[in-house]
C-alpha cells in the first residue's frame, strides 16, 4: 500500500469514529471543502503535513496518535 493510500483511509476511519463530516473540518478547522473532498476522494495525490496536521488537529488527535496506527506497517513506499 501507499503511504498516501494509508494516510487517506486512516482520515476515512477516524472521520467515521469522530462522527466528522468535510463539512464540519471546515467550520471547526477553517481546511477548505474543496481541499478536504479532493484528498478523500483521491484527486489529489499529495497531502502536506500542514493540512495533515490541521485536519488531525481539528479532530483532536495527535499526528502520534494519528500515525500509531497497524495501517502503517503495509506501507511499501
Amino acid at each position: 500500500m501507499k503511504l498516501y493510500d494509508a494516510v487517506i483511509d486512516r482520515l476515512k476511519r477516524l472521520m467515521h469514529e469522530k462522527a466528522v463530516t468535510i463539512y464540519s473540518l471546515g467550520r471547526d478547522g477553517g481546511i477548505a471543502y474543496s481541499t478536504t473532498s479532493q484528498l478523500l476522494n483521491k484527486k489529489q495525490n499529495k497531502i502536506t503535513i500542514d493540512i495533515l496536521y490541521e485536519i488531525t488537529a481539528t479532530m483532536g488527535v495527535s499526528m502520534k496518535e494519528f500515525f500509531d496506527d497497524p495501517i502503517f506497517d503495509e506501507v511499501t513506499d
